[in-house]
């Protein structure tokens, strides 16, 4: 009893590990080459992609361009920061 209990736990985590894998890796690759575009002339580039990665994640858009054209992708214009100032490069 004791190892079937174990064995569908084991199973639970593996099915539940993979799921959370593709969720994470599913948006990655879209968000990391539009930021790398939007932050390719920022001065503090590591910034700029930690926020605009979090900003493409949460909005699934990031405007073209390095710098302005926010109106292209709402979400992404109209997220501040606890200043309230624009959170997303």
């Amino acid at each position: 009893m004791r190892s079937l209990v174990a064995t569908l736990t084991l199973i639970g985590l593996v099915l539940l590990s993979s799921s959370f894998l593709q969720i994470t890796m599913a948006g990655s690759s879209f968000c990391d080459s539009k930021c790398a575009v939007r932050c390719s002339k920022a001065g503090l580039q590591d910034r700029c992609l930690k926020y605009c990665g979090i900003c493409c994640e949460e909005c699934q858009c990031v405007p073209s361009g390095t710098f302005g054209h926010k109106d292209e992708c709402p979400c992404y214009r109209d997220k501040k920061n606890s200043k309230g100032q624009s959170k997303c490069p």
